[in-house]
Protein backbone atom coordinates (compact mmCIF):
# COMPACT_ATOMS: atom_id res chain seq x y z
CA UNK A 1 0.00 0.00 0.00
CA UNK A 2 2.63 2.31 1.47
CA UNK A 3 4.20 1.90 -2.81
CA UNK A 4 1.52 3.24 -4.32
CA UNK A 5 1.01 0.38 -5.78
CA UNK A 6 -2.58 -1.16 -4.96
CA UNK A 7 -5.55 -0.25 -2.88
CA UNK A 8 -8.76 -1.82 -1.21
CA UNK A 9 -11.55 -1.39 -2.74
CA UNK A 10 -15.18 -1.37 -1.20
CA UNK A 11 -15.87 -4.99 -3.10
CA UNK A 12 -14.64 -7.42 -0.88
CA UNK A 13 -11.29 -9.01 -1.75
CA UNK A 14 -11.10 -6.85 -4.86
CA UNK A 15 -8.05 -4.80 -4.92
CA UNK A 16 -7.87 -1.17 -7.10
CA UNK A 17 -4.60 -0.78 -9.01
CA UNK A 18 -3.42 2.80 -8.47
CA UNK A 19 -1.41 4.81 -11.44
CA UNK A 20 1.98 3.39 -10.44
CA UNK A 21 1.01 -0.29 -9.81
CA UNK A 22 -0.98 0.32 -13.29
CA UNK A 23 2.40 1.69 -14.82
CA UNK A 24 4.38 -1.11 -13.53
CA UNK A 25 1.77 -3.71 -15.21
CA UNK A 26 1.73 -1.36 -18.44
CA UNK A 27 5.34 -1.75 -19.07
CA UNK A 28 5.02 -5.65 -18.61
CA UNK A 29 2.54 -5.96 -20.81
CA UNK A 30 3.93 -4.18 -23.34
CA UNK A 31 6.72 -6.42 -23.32
CA UNK A 32 4.88 -9.55 -23.41
CA UNK A 33 2.56 -8.02 -25.98
CA UNK A 34 5.52 -8.10 -28.43
CA UNK A 35 6.79 -11.25 -27.82
CA UNK A 36 3.81 -12.87 -27.95
CA UNK A 37 2.67 -10.97 -31.32
CA UNK A 38 6.10 -12.54 -32.45
CA UNK A 39 5.37 -16.06 -31.70
CA UNK A 40 2.25 -15.88 -33.91
CA UNK A 41 -0.31 -15.07 -32.27
CA UNK A 42 -2.76 -12.07 -32.91
CA UNK A 43 -5.16 -9.93 -30.17
CA UNK A 44 -8.43 -10.00 -30.42
CA UNK A 45 -11.39 -9.70 -27.49
CA UNK A 46 -14.23 -11.94 -26.48
CA UNK A 47 -17.41 -11.19 -24.38
CA UNK A 48 -17.05 -10.63 -20.96
CA UNK A 49 -20.48 -13.08 -20.38
CA UNK A 50 -20.10 -16.53 -20.98
CA UNK A 51 -23.68 -18.55 -21.78
CA UNK A 52 -23.99 -20.83 -18.76
CA UNK A 53 -24.53 -23.89 -20.89
CA UNK A 54 -21.06 -23.67 -22.97
CA UNK A 55 -19.22 -24.24 -19.59
CA UNK A 56 -21.26 -27.84 -19.33
CA UNK A 57 -20.11 -28.58 -23.12
CA UNK A 58 -16.19 -30.12 -21.25
CA UNK A 59 -17.01 -31.62 -18.31
CA UNK A 60 -13.56 -31.51 -16.70
CA UNK A 61 -13.57 -28.04 -17.36
CA UNK A 62 -17.03 -26.71 -15.75
CA UNK A 63 -15.99 -29.18 -12.63
CA UNK A 64 -13.12 -27.04 -12.48
CA UNK A 65 -14.24 -23.94 -12.16
CA UNK A 66 -17.87 -24.11 -11.16
CA UNK A 67 -17.15 -23.01 -7.35
CA UNK A 68 -15.43 -20.15 -8.73
CA UNK A 69 -18.12 -18.65 -11.38
CA UNK A 70 -20.16 -15.38 -10.49
CA UNK A 71 -23.62 -15.70 -12.80
CA UNK A 72 -25.77 -12.43 -13.98
CA UNK A 73 -29.29 -14.00 -13.83
CA UNK A 74 -31.21 -10.23 -14.20
CA UNK A 75 -30.77 -7.41 -16.62
CA UNK A 76 -32.32 -4.92 -14.86
CA UNK A 77 -33.06 -3.40 -11.28
CA UNK A 78 -36.02 -1.67 -9.80
CA UNK A 79 -37.22 -0.18 -6.76
CA UNK A 80 -38.55 -2.47 -3.92
CA UNK A 81 -42.00 -2.21 -3.06
CA UNK A 82 -41.31 -3.24 0.20
CA UNK A 83 -39.14 -0.69 1.33
CA UNK A 84 -35.78 1.34 0.41
CA UNK A 85 -33.31 0.36 -2.36
CA UNK A 86 -32.91 -2.01 -5.24
CA UNK A 87 -33.71 -5.62 -6.26
CA UNK A 88 -33.47 -7.40 -9.66
CA UNK A 89 -36.72 -6.79 -11.72
CA UNK A 90 -38.42 -10.29 -11.21
CA UNK A 91 -39.24 -9.18 -15.65
CA UNK A 92 -35.78 -8.98 -16.27
CA UNK A 93 -34.64 -12.65 -15.50
CA UNK A 94 -32.93 -13.88 -18.60
CA UNK A 95 -33.31 -16.83 -20.33
CA UNK A 96 -30.09 -18.01 -19.41
CA UNK A 97 -28.17 -17.19 -17.07
CA UNK A 98 -24.56 -15.55 -18.02
CA UNK A 99 -20.95 -16.75 -16.28
CA UNK A 100 -18.97 -13.71 -15.91
CA UNK A 101 -15.49 -15.20 -17.55
CA UNK A 102 -13.46 -16.91 -15.28
CA UNK A 103 -11.49 -17.92 -18.34
CA UNK A 104 -12.30 -17.99 -22.11
CA UNK A 105 -12.00 -21.57 -23.90
CA UNK A 106 -15.44 -22.26 -23.72
CA UNK A 107 -17.10 -18.79 -25.78
CA UNK A 108 -13.50 -18.56 -28.03
CA UNK A 109 -13.84 -22.44 -29.02
CA UNK A 110 -17.21 -21.99 -30.07
CA UNK A 111 -15.94 -18.99 -32.15
CA UNK A 112 -13.02 -20.98 -33.84
CA UNK A 113 -16.19 -23.22 -34.50
CA UNK A 114 -16.80 -20.53 -37.38
CA UNK A 115 -13.59 -19.88 -38.45
CA UNK A 116 -11.80 -23.05 -38.76
CA UNK A 117 -13.08 -25.56 -41.85
CA UNK A 118 -9.47 -26.29 -43.76
CA UNK A 119 -6.01 -27.07 -43.01
CA UNK A 120 -5.40 -23.82 -44.22
CA UNK A 121 -7.07 -22.07 -41.79
CA UNK A 122 -4.52 -23.38 -39.08
CA UNK A 123 -2.40 -23.17 -37.05
CA UNK A 124 -4.86 -20.05 -35.72
CA UNK A 125 -3.53 -18.55 -32.66
CA UNK A 126 -5.43 -15.56 -30.89
CA UNK A 127 -4.41 -13.80 -27.76
CA UNK A 128 -6.49 -11.57 -25.56
CA UNK A 129 -5.74 -8.91 -22.63
CA UNK A 130 -9.23 -8.77 -20.64
CA UNK A 131 -10.10 -8.83 -16.46
CA UNK A 132 -11.48 -11.84 -15.49
CA UNK A 133 -13.36 -12.99 -12.07
CA UNK A 134 -13.24 -16.53 -9.99
CA UNK A 135 -15.25 -15.63 -7.17
CA UNK A 136 -12.63 -17.03 -4.23
CA UNK A 137 -12.43 -15.12 -0.83
CA UNK A 138 -10.00 -17.66 0.91
CA UNK A 139 -7.52 -15.02 2.01
CA UNK A 140 -7.76 -12.68 -0.68
CA UNK A 141 -4.31 -10.98 -1.19
CA UNK A 142 -3.63 -8.05 -3.51
CA UNK A 143 -2.23 -9.30 -6.93
CA UNK A 144 -1.48 -12.97 -5.58
CA UNK A 145 -5.60 -14.07 -5.08
CA UNK A 146 -8.34 -11.56 -5.77
CA UNK A 147 -11.69 -12.12 -7.16
CA UNK A 148 -11.13 -10.34 -9.98
CA UNK A 149 -7.55 -9.33 -11.93
CA UNK A 150 -6.12 -8.36 -15.08
CA UNK A 151 -4.67 -10.96 -17.04
CA UNK A 152 -4.02 -12.02 -20.61
CA UNK A 153 -5.27 -15.48 -22.13
CA UNK A 154 -4.00 -16.99 -25.82
CA UNK A 155 -5.69 -19.74 -27.18
CA UNK A 156 -4.45 -22.05 -30.38
CA UNK A 157 -5.86 -24.39 -33.05
CA UNK A 158 -3.32 -26.84 -34.87
CA UNK A 159 -3.43 -29.25 -36.64
CA UNK A 160 -1.52 -32.06 -35.00
CA UNK A 161 -0.29 -33.27 -31.97
CA UNK A 162 2.98 -32.22 -32.41
CA UNK A 163 2.27 -28.81 -33.50
CA UNK A 164 0.34 -27.77 -30.25
CA UNK A 165 2.42 -29.47 -27.90
CA UNK A 166 5.49 -27.47 -29.29
CA UNK A 167 3.44 -23.85 -29.03
CA UNK A 168 2.65 -24.71 -25.26
CA UNK A 169 6.29 -25.41 -24.61
CA UNK A 170 7.39 -21.93 -26.62
CA UNK A 171 4.88 -20.46 -25.24
CA UNK A 172 5.74 -21.12 -21.21
CA UNK A 173 9.52 -20.17 -22.69
CA UNK A 174 7.94 -16.94 -23.38
CA UNK A 175 6.82 -16.48 -19.74
CA UNK A 176 10.31 -17.57 -18.23
CA UNK A 177 12.47 -15.29 -19.95
CA UNK A 178 9.97 -12.39 -19.78
CA UNK A 179 10.60 -12.90 -16.40
CA UNK A 180 13.92 -13.13 -16.11
CA UNK A 181 14.90 -10.37 -18.52
CA UNK A 182 12.09 -7.88 -17.14
CA UNK A 183 11.18 -8.83 -14.00
CA UNK A 184 14.12 -10.25 -12.69
CA UNK A 185 12.52 -13.03 -11.06
CA UNK A 186 14.15 -16.65 -12.01
CA UNK A 187 11.74 -19.65 -12.31
CA UNK A 188 11.27 -23.41 -13.08
CA UNK A 189 9.87 -24.62 -15.65
CA UNK A 190 7.90 -27.74 -15.45
CA UNK A 191 4.59 -30.15 -15.98
CA UNK A 192 1.98 -30.51 -13.26
CA UNK A 193 0.94 -33.54 -11.96
CA UNK A 194 -2.16 -34.64 -12.73
CA UNK A 195 -3.67 -33.51 -9.57
CA UNK A 196 -3.05 -29.84 -10.41
CA UNK A 197 -3.02 -30.19 -14.13
CA UNK A 198 -5.72 -27.25 -15.60
CA UNK A 199 -9.45 -28.63 -15.58
CA UNK A 200 -9.81 -29.65 -19.25
CA UNK A 201 -6.23 -29.76 -20.19
CA UNK A 202 -4.15 -32.99 -21.06
CA UNK A 203 -0.95 -31.70 -19.89
CA UNK A 204 0.19 -28.58 -17.80
CA UNK A 205 2.85 -26.97 -17.99
CA UNK A 206 4.08 -24.09 -15.42
CA UNK A 207 6.64 -21.68 -14.05
CA UNK A 208 6.84 -21.53 -10.35
CA UNK A 209 8.77 -18.80 -8.62
CA UNK A 210 10.63 -18.43 -5.09
CA UNK A 211 9.92 -15.73 -3.10
CA UNK A 212 11.90 -14.59 -0.75
CA UNK A 213 10.36 -16.27 2.40
CA UNK A 214 10.99 -19.71 0.60
CA UNK A 215 7.12 -20.16 -0.47
CA UNK A 216 6.23 -20.76 -4.28
CA UNK A 217 4.15 -18.73 -6.16
CA UNK A 218 3.18 -20.75 -9.34
CA UNK A 219 3.56 -17.44 -12.40
CA UNK A 220 2.16 -18.86 -15.11
CA UNK A 221 1.01 -22.00 -17.11
CA UNK A 222 0.64 -23.09 -20.55
CA UNK A 223 -1.88 -26.06 -21.18
CA UNK A 224 -2.13 -28.52 -24.19
CA UNK A 225 -5.62 -29.27 -24.32
CA UNK A 226 -5.58 -32.07 -26.40
CA UNK A 227 -8.64 -32.62 -28.70
CA UNK A 228 -11.26 -32.17 -26.01
CA UNK A 229 -12.52 -28.76 -26.52
CA UNK A 230 -12.04 -29.32 -30.04
CA UNK A 231 -14.83 -32.76 -29.19
CA UNK A 232 -17.00 -30.41 -26.97
CA UNK A 233 -17.30 -27.89 -29.68
CA UNK A 234 -17.11 -30.21 -32.54
CA UNK A 235 -14.27 -27.93 -34.70
CA UNK A 236 -12.94 -29.75 -37.41
CA UNK A 237 -10.72 -29.31 -40.53
CA UNK A 238 -10.28 -31.29 -43.50
CA UNK A 239 -6.79 -32.49 -43.79
CA UNK A 240 -4.84 -32.12 -47.63
CA UNK A 241 -6.19 -35.65 -47.90
CA UNK A 242 -9.81 -34.41 -47.49
CA UNK A 243 -10.61 -36.42 -44.40
CA UNK A 244 -11.88 -34.37 -41.31
CA UNK A 245 -10.01 -33.83 -38.42
CA UNK A 246 -10.90 -32.68 -34.83
CA UNK A 247 -7.98 -29.71 -34.43
CA UNK A 248 -5.69 -29.49 -31.13
CA UNK A 249 -5.58 -26.93 -29.04
CA UNK A 250 -3.36 -24.96 -26.62
CA UNK A 251 -4.03 -22.34 -24.12
CA UNK A 252 -1.77 -20.17 -22.15
CA UNK A 253 -1.52 -16.84 -19.38
CA UNK A 254 -0.20 -14.97 -17.26
CA UNK A 255 -1.81 -12.22 -15.30
CA UNK A 256 -1.24 -9.29 -12.53
CA UNK A 257 0.31 -12.18 -9.83
CA UNK A 258 3.55 -11.49 -11.99
CA UNK A 259 3.08 -7.80 -9.98
CA UNK A 260 3.01 -9.96 -6.69
CA UNK A 261 5.87 -11.97 -7.76
CA UNK A 262 7.99 -8.91 -8.47
CA UNK A 263 7.07 -7.06 -4.91
CA UNK A 264 8.18 -10.41 -3.16
CA UNK A 265 11.25 -11.68 -5.22
CA UNK A 266 12.75 -7.80 -4.66
CA UNK A 267 11.32 -5.77 -1.69
CA UNK A 268 12.71 -4.50 1.65
CA UNK A 269 11.55 -2.91 4.43
CA UNK A 270 12.30 0.21 3.10
CA UNK A 271 9.54 -0.50 0.46
CA UNK A 272 8.92 -1.66 -2.87
CA UNK A 273 12.28 -2.30 -5.10
CA UNK A 274 10.96 -2.36 -9.12
CA UNK A 275 13.59 -3.64 -11.70
CA UNK A 276 14.70 -0.55 -14.18
CA UNK A 277 13.10 -2.50 -16.78
CA UNK A 278 9.67 -2.50 -15.75
CA UNK A 279 9.92 0.69 -13.56
CA UNK A 280 7.74 3.44 -14.76
CA UNK A 281 10.42 5.93 -13.81
CA UNK A 282 14.31 4.58 -14.29
CA UNK A 283 15.81 7.55 -12.63
CA UNK A 284 14.26 10.23 -10.58
CA UNK A 285 16.77 13.71 -9.89
CA UNK A 286 15.88 15.59 -7.09
CA UNK A 287 16.89 19.09 -7.35
CA UNK A 288 18.06 20.70 -3.40
CA UNK A 289 18.86 23.74 -2.05
CA UNK A 290 15.85 25.60 -3.87
CA UNK A 291 14.25 28.53 -2.90
CA UNK A 292 16.61 31.49 -4.60
CA UNK A 293 16.32 32.17 -7.80
CA UNK A 294 19.62 32.68 -9.14
CA UNK A 295 20.41 29.31 -7.65
CA UNK A 296 16.67 27.44 -8.91
CA UNK A 297 18.27 28.77 -12.47
CA UNK A 298 21.55 27.74 -12.29
CA UNK A 299 20.54 24.41 -11.25
CA UNK A 300 17.78 23.92 -13.95
CA UNK A 301 20.42 24.89 -16.37
CA UNK A 302 22.83 22.23 -15.55
CA UNK A 303 20.26 19.92 -15.43
CA UNK A 304 18.63 20.82 -19.29
CA UNK A 305 21.90 18.92 -21.06
CA UNK A 306 21.53 15.97 -18.33
CA UNK A 307 17.37 16.00 -19.31
CA UNK A 308 18.86 15.65 -22.48
CA UNK A 309 20.89 12.96 -22.38
CA UNK A 310 18.65 10.59 -20.28
CA UNK A 311 16.29 11.17 -22.97
CA UNK A 312 18.38 10.64 -26.47
CA UNK A 313 19.10 7.25 -24.04
CA UNK A 314 15.75 6.52 -24.03
CA UNK A 315 15.52 6.35 -19.86
CA UNK A 316 12.05 6.77 -18.44
CA UNK A 317 13.06 9.96 -16.02
CA UNK A 318 11.14 12.53 -13.96
CA UNK A 319 12.56 15.72 -12.34
CA UNK A 320 10.88 16.35 -8.39
CA UNK A 321 11.06 20.10 -8.52
CA UNK A 322 8.08 20.10 -6.01
CA UNK A 323 8.28 23.41 -3.95
CA UNK A 324 6.07 22.90 -0.46
CA UNK A 325 8.37 18.51 -0.28
CA UNK A 326 11.42 18.97 1.49
CA UNK A 327 14.20 16.61 -0.12
CA UNK A 328 14.14 14.33 2.53
CA UNK A 329 10.53 13.64 2.19
CA UNK A 330 11.03 12.97 -1.63
CA UNK A 331 14.16 10.89 -1.42
CA UNK A 332 11.55 8.49 1.17
CA UNK A 333 8.74 8.56 -1.18
CA UNK A 334 10.76 7.58 -4.17
CA UNK A 335 12.91 4.77 -2.46
CA UNK A 336 10.02 3.55 -1.37
CA UNK A 337 7.97 3.25 -4.68
CA UNK A 338 11.13 1.64 -5.50
CA UNK A 339 13.22 3.92 -8.26
CA UNK A 340 16.40 2.58 -8.94
CA UNK A 341 18.14 5.47 -9.16
CA UNK A 342 18.35 8.72 -7.67
CA UNK A 343 19.92 12.08 -8.75
CA UNK A 344 20.81 15.00 -6.60
CA UNK A 345 21.95 17.92 -7.21
CA UNK A 346 22.06 21.88 -5.70
CA UNK A 347 23.67 24.88 -6.95
CA UNK A 348 27.28 23.58 -5.27
CA UNK A 349 27.22 20.88 -7.36
CA UNK A 350 26.15 23.10 -10.28
CA UNK A 351 29.22 24.79 -9.92
CA UNK A 352 31.16 21.70 -9.58
CA UNK A 353 29.65 20.46 -12.27
CA UNK A 354 28.56 17.73 -10.59
CA UNK A 355 25.86 15.15 -9.06
CA UNK A 356 25.08 12.94 -6.40
CA UNK A 357 23.43 9.74 -7.46
CA UNK A 358 22.19 6.57 -4.69
CA UNK A 359 20.93 3.80 -5.82
CA UNK A 360 18.18 1.84 -4.35
CA UNK A 361 19.85 -1.49 -3.70
CA UNK A 362 21.56 0.88 -1.13
CA UNK A 363 25.12 1.65 -0.82
CA UNK A 364 26.87 4.61 -0.65
CA UNK A 365 26.02 7.92 -2.38
CA UNK A 366 28.59 9.00 -5.34
CA UNK A 367 29.07 12.65 -6.72
CA UNK A 368 30.10 11.74 -10.04
CA UNK A 369 31.30 14.62 -12.66
CA UNK A 370 28.92 15.49 -15.14
CA UNK A 371 30.33 14.25 -18.65
CA UNK A 372 27.56 15.41 -21.32
CA UNK A 373 29.28 12.75 -24.02
CA UNK A 374 29.40 10.38 -21.89
CA UNK A 375 26.60 10.40 -19.60
CA UNK A 376 23.73 9.14 -21.21
CA UNK A 377 25.63 5.68 -21.80
CA UNK A 378 26.96 5.19 -18.44
CA UNK A 379 23.58 5.87 -16.76
CA UNK A 380 22.49 3.29 -19.41
CA UNK A 381 25.19 0.89 -17.95
CA UNK A 382 23.97 1.88 -14.40
CA UNK A 383 20.82 0.92 -14.95
CA UNK A 384 21.73 -2.61 -16.31
CA UNK A 385 23.98 -3.78 -13.96
CA UNK A 386 21.22 -2.58 -11.55
CA UNK A 387 18.94 -4.96 -13.66
CA UNK A 388 21.80 -7.65 -13.52
CA UNK A 389 22.01 -7.57 -9.85
CA UNK A 390 18.60 -8.30 -9.02
CA UNK A 391 18.61 -11.63 -11.35
CA UNK A 392 21.64 -12.45 -9.33
CA UNK A 393 20.27 -11.92 -5.99
CA UNK A 394 16.91 -14.00 -7.20
CA UNK A 395 19.20 -16.25 -8.45
CA UNK A 396 21.40 -17.13 -5.17
CA UNK A 397 18.22 -17.33 -3.08
CA UNK A 398 16.76 -20.00 -5.43
CA UNK A 399 20.04 -22.00 -5.98
CA UNK A 400 20.91 -21.90 -1.85
CA UNK A 401 16.90 -22.55 -1.03
CA UNK A 402 16.58 -25.64 -3.07
CA UNK A 403 17.12 -28.52 -1.03
CA UNK A 404 17.54 -32.33 -1.99
CA UNK A 405 16.54 -34.50 0.36
CA UNK A 406 16.02 -38.19 1.00
CA UNK A 407 13.07 -38.96 3.08
CA UNK A 408 9.64 -37.61 3.18
CA UNK A 409 10.52 -37.07 7.08
CA UNK A 410 13.74 -34.48 6.07
CA UNK A 411 11.79 -32.67 4.45
CA UNK A 412 8.75 -32.19 6.90
CA UNK A 413 11.41 -31.62 9.92
CA UNK A 414 12.87 -28.49 7.64
CA UNK A 415 9.60 -27.51 6.83
CA UNK A 416 8.26 -27.32 10.90
CA UNK A 417 11.82 -25.36 11.59
CA UNK A 418 10.88 -22.56 9.19
CA UNK A 419 13.46 -23.85 6.53
CA UNK A 420 11.17 -22.98 3.50
CA UNK A 421 12.08 -23.41 0.06
CA UNK A 422 12.27 -25.93 -2.96
CA UNK A 423 13.12 -29.61 -2.23
CA UNK A 424 13.47 -32.36 -4.82
CA UNK A 425 13.24 -35.32 -4.74
CA UNK A 426 12.15 -38.66 -6.36
CA UNK A 427 8.32 -39.23 -6.32
CA UNK A 428 5.64 -42.06 -7.38
CA UNK A 429 3.07 -40.34 -8.96
CA UNK A 430 -0.17 -40.88 -6.89
CA UNK A 431 -2.84 -38.52 -5.93
CA UNK A 432 -3.84 -39.75 -2.56
CA UNK A 433 -0.28 -39.84 -1.87
CA UNK A 434 -0.15 -36.11 -2.73
CA UNK A 435 -3.33 -35.08 -0.93
CA UNK A 436 -1.73 -36.92 2.35
CA UNK A 437 1.78 -34.94 2.01
CA UNK A 438 -0.31 -31.64 1.58
CA UNK A 439 -2.67 -32.15 4.74
CA UNK A 440 0.45 -33.43 6.62
CA UNK A 441 2.92 -31.06 6.11
CA UNK A 442 0.98 -28.30 3.16
CA UNK A 443 3.50 -28.63 0.86
CA UNK A 444 2.20 -29.40 -2.69
CA UNK A 445 4.01 -30.22 -5.63
CA UNK A 446 4.52 -27.50 -8.15
CA UNK A 447 5.77 -29.48 -10.68
CA UNK A 448 7.88 -32.03 -12.18
CA UNK A 449 10.58 -30.06 -13.26
CA UNK A 450 12.06 -30.63 -16.82
CA UNK A 451 15.68 -30.22 -16.23
CA UNK A 452 15.24 -33.34 -13.86
CA UNK A 453 13.55 -35.49 -15.76
CA UNK A 454 15.14 -36.35 -18.36
CA UNK A 455 16.03 -40.16 -19.86
CA UNK A 456 17.40 -41.89 -17.00
CA UNK A 457 16.52 -39.11 -14.61
CA UNK A 458 14.61 -41.28 -12.31
CA UNK A 459 15.94 -45.02 -12.85
CA UNK A 460 16.95 -47.20 -9.46
CA UNK A 461 15.55 -44.39 -7.31
CA UNK A 462 12.81 -44.97 -4.92
CA UNK A 463 9.67 -42.14 -3.93
CA UNK A 464 10.78 -40.30 -0.98
CA UNK A 465 7.33 -40.79 0.54
CA UNK A 466 6.30 -44.19 -0.37
CA UNK A 467 9.35 -46.30 -1.21
CA UNK A 468 7.92 -47.76 -4.53
CA UNK A 469 9.77 -47.16 -7.64
CA UNK A 470 9.96 -43.48 -8.83
CA UNK A 471 8.45 -41.92 -11.88
CA UNK A 472 9.13 -38.69 -11.79
CA UNK A 473 11.46 -35.90 -10.08
CA UNK A 474 9.13 -33.50 -8.13
CA UNK A 475 9.70 -30.41 -6.48
CA UNK A 476 7.85 -29.43 -3.12
CA UNK A 477 7.21 -26.75 -1.54
CA UNK A 478 4.41 -24.61 0.36
CA UNK A 479 2.88 -22.16 -2.12
CA UNK A 480 0.73 -18.84 -2.26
Amino acid sequence: MAAEMVDQSPVKGCMVIRPWGMAVWDELRDALNARIKAAGAQNAYFPLFIPMSFLSKEAEHVEGFAKECALVTHHRLTKDPDGPGLIPDPAAKLEEPLVVRPTSETIIWDMFGNWISSHRDLPLKINQWANVVRWELNNPTPFIRTPEFLWQEGHTAHATKEEAVECSREMLDVYADTCRDYLAVPVVKGTKSPSERFAGADDTFTIEALMQNGWALQSGTSHFLGQNFARAFDVTFQNKQQKSELVWATSWGVSTRLLGALVMTHSDDKGLVLPPMVSPCQVVIVPVGRGKAENDAKVDAFLAPLEAQLKAQGIRYKVDDRDKVKPGSKFYEWERKGVPLRIECGPRDADANSFVIASRLGGEKETVEFDEATFGATMDKRLKDYQQELLERAEQRLSDKTFEVSSYQEMKDALEKGDTGFFLVPWRDDADDEEKVKQDCRATIRCFPFAHNGEGAVEGKKCFYSGEDATHMAIFARAY
